[in-house]
């Protein structure tokens, strides 16, 4: 006799989703476990696997909770897994590695949070553009000090430099030319038709179009090629006065040498919601800079986040179940 179909879900995933699980799988024997129930279970493991948001929690990269360690240790415990689905859309964890050495497929979630994700990009980019940071602090001095003697730049006109074109990078270049910028997509493979409205150049041509760059935006995966991709002479080939915003993954940037030009006085801001090392150390000089907004990876929060990742892993679920291709497959 065929044993189960054993899928590892979280316990709120598994409350929620077993209806449609169920449904979909129809009479497909299958079981829905815990990592707390295949943990201590004597059976051979787990088949598939969807790590939800509430598994990884408040974990990140450097800082595992005990909750997802188990949840790891089910995965590495299983001799017969075969397919990991992800919440995030970067897959840069090690965890992600180990598996697909293995043969694990593993998918992700790109394109659940594109909106929100560009959403609060752009609300940091007019943030820095409407000087809200020295905006807060006087009121926090309860100052009275409005910008008349030295009026912001309109933004339409001004050119922005965005360093990735996947659905959040898309997302939030539609936003940026709604503004009236000029938007410079930095990408791997560029076209060589581009797109209308956008100039599109390769990574080879990054250090060329710094430059021009008002506003440099890192919305790109972690690669070989990305990592440090933003450093020291990065940087300083920015025009005085720029300001960067990465939602894309802290180790993009050398944060020490950001630190440092952002200190002398180069750059006009920066917002960041990603960091080379997570939780940001409360020791870094990035917390006291007043030109720099900080925020705890949390770009891609919100309530509708849940079911759109929900309805990602189950549509790959009737493709497996069907024998088709997956979708987001991370190679």
């Amino acid at each position: 006799m065929t044993r189960p179909l054993r899928i590892l879900l979280s316990p709120q995933a598994r409350q929620e989703l077993a209806p449609a699980v169920t449904a979909l799988l129809g009479p497909r024997p299958h079981e829905l476990v815990t990592a707390g129930e295949a943990g201590g279970a004597p059976q051979p493991g787990v088949d598939l696997a969807f790590i939800s948001r509430d598994v990884t929690g408040l974990s990140s990269k450097d800082v595992l909770t005990d909750d997802l360690l188990a949840f790891y240790g089910v995965l590495r415990r299983s001799g017969e897994l075969r397919w990991v689905h992800m919440h995030s859309a970067g897959a840069d964890r090690p965890i992600y590695a180990e598996l697909r050495a293995r043969g694990v497929q593993v998918t992700n979630s790109s394109g659940a949070n594109a909106e929100v994700v560009a959403q609060t990009a752009l609300a940091g980019l007019l943030a820095l553009a409407r000087r809200f940071p020295q905006l807060m602090a006087a009121q926090q001095a309860r100052t009275w000090a409005p910008l008349v003697s030295q009026p912001p730049r309109d933004l339409a006109g001004q050119t922005a430099v965005l360093v990735g074109w996947g659905p959040i990078g898309q997302r939030l270049g539609a936003f940026l030319r709604m503004l009236g910028l000029h938007v410079i997509v930095v990408r791997r493979n560029p076209p060589s038709n581009g797109e209308a409205g956008v100039e599109m150049v390769s990574f080879a041509s990054f250090p060329a179009v710094l430059p021009r760059a008002d506003w440099l935006l890192l919305a790109c995966p972690l690669t070989d090629q990305t990592r440090g991709l933003v450093n020291r002479a990065a940087l300083m080939a920015l025009p005085t006065g720029a300001c960067i915003l990465n939602v894309a993954r802290g180790e993009v940037v050398v944060e020490r040498d950001l630190a440092e030009v952002l200190r002398q006085g180069r750059l006009g801001g920066a917002f960041l919601d990603v960091f080379e090392h997570e939780p940001l150390a409360s020791e870094s000089p990035l917390w006291g800079l007043d030109n720099v907004i900080v925020t705890p990876h949390s770009a891609g929060h919100s309530d509708g986040n849940y079911r759109r990742v929900a309805d990602i892993f189950l549509a790959n679920l009737a493709r497996w179940h069907a024998g088709q291709p997956l979708q987001n497959s991370i190679p």
